[in-house]
């Protein structure tokens, strides 16, 4: 068909990983920090800590000496912020006029999470005004005993909903709880403020998609964006009719699935994938975050399970995909214990076998993620897919 170019599955996953900046870093220190987090238009957060937390973890696997302080030092210096993309994020400040749409769709009704308690609201900010930025337990509440995640006390959801809104920024997190300030005093007098028309908004959504990913279908570039179908389709076919955008066919036959990409995203295409790295991933990396996506461009079929009850895992609670060169070669069950220094592997599978050198690269790698991690010692439980043993991988890991 004319007007479609072609691609095959190992030139679609070339352009993808190249997009993501996995197998080749995006820089060093904090400009690496800086330039990965605009590349991939956000960093998911995410509060499980049985390693490293997921948005440390997805930057160590794109800055060459990535060190928490960096991300810090961003923070501090604005250069970043948080909010929420399809769940809570940092995002380049670049893109901060992009996140007042939705901040004025929860003002003016939209439902986040929460109702909103005007009086409590116009309390706490009250309070952060005159006394500078607070964390919630600044906030004493009653809460009754053994209250889960979702029943927070009130005064947690008021400043979450401040912040959903864009009346309080997070300036910092200690100890992984956020310390809130007044987005009038925490953002920079230089960042633009204007909101985007619906015009505007929906190209950002869709050309940021398209930088960080290589190419997407509609719903890809609204991801758990309420409603935005439709107008994502339109704006699509416009972007198309202009020329912006140009359509993909991927796997060689008419039958086989279509996308559409910017015009010059085959460029990459010259460049190389190395084979010789084995990237540990975290289960929240941008690359892995839309699941079916994965598995139609990847051939793998990944769900975390800590969500699923334990007689039911298969890899285990927190199983680790195991990246190759194009290919996803395993994943590792995986919990560090900081008080013994020690990384337990309760479950490594391999999808498929690997050559010798595939398995040296992972030893390498294993190396280097415990150190990120702040262990020096590793135990492995469970070995499966591979007629290697516990002992005998042990050995080759030399620890």
């Amino acid at each position: 068909m004319a007007g479609i170019t072609e691609l095959s599955t190992a030139q679609a996953q070339k352009l993808v990983l190249l997009a993501q900046g996995l197998h080749r870093p995006c820089g060093k220190g904090v400009n690496g920090v800086l330039q990965a987090i605009g590349q991939l238009g956000y960093v998911q957060i995410d509060s499980i800590s049985v390693i490293q937390r997921a948005h440390h973890h997805t930057l160590w696997n794109r800055v060459a000496d990535y060190s928490q302080e960096h991300l810090d030092a961003l923070l501090a210096e604005r250069k970043v912020f948080e909010y929420w993309s399809h769940a809570a994020a940092y995002l380049p400040m670049s893109d901060y006029r992009f996140s007042l749409p939705r901040k004025r769709a929860i003002a003016t009704g939209d439902k986040h999470w929460f109702d909103r308690d005007d009086r409590l609201m116009r309390e706490i900010r009250g309070r952060i005004a005159s006394e500078g930025p607070l964390m919630a337990r600044d906030f004493e509440h009653p809460r009754r005993e053994n209250a889960g995640w979702w029943d927070w006390k009130p005064a947690k959801k008021a400043l979450e909903q401040l912040f959903m809104e864009g009346e309080l920024m997070a300036v910092e997190r200690r100890g992984f709880q956020k310390v809130y300030d007044l987005t009038e005093r925490a953002l920079p007098a230089e960042v633009d403020t204007s909101v985007p028309d619906e015009g505007e908004y929906l190209r950002y959504l869709i050309t940021r998609y398209l930088s960080a990913n290589a190419f997407a279908k509609p719903e890809h570039c609204c991801y758990l964006l309420k409603g935005m179908l439709r107008p994502i389709r339109q704006k699509v076919a416009e972007m198309l009719a202009e020329g912006n955008l140009i359509k993909l066919r991927i796997g060689g036959k008419k039958s086989s699935e279509e996308y559409v990409a910017l015009a010059n995203v085959t460029d990459d295409l010259a460049k190389r994938i190395p084979a010789d790295q084995v990237r540990i991933l975290s289960p929240f990396d941008n690359l892995l975050i839309q699941r079916k996506r994965t598995q139609a461009l990847f051939d793998f079929d990944y769900q975390l399970e800590c969500y699923v009850p334990e007689a039911k895992r298969r890899f285990g609670y927190f199983a680790l995909p195991l990246m190759s060169g194009r290919r996803f070669i395993g994943r590792m069950d995986v919990k560090t214990d900081r008080k013994e220094g020690c990384m337990r592997v309760r479950h490594l599978h391999f999808e498929e076998s690997v050559s010798e050198d595939c398995l040296d690269a992972l030893c390498a790698s294993l190396q280097t993620f415990m150190a990120f991690n702040h262990v020096a010692d590793f135990r492995i439980e469970k070995l499966t897919g591979m007629s290697l043993s516990v002992v005998e991988f042990a050995k080759r890991l030399q620890i």
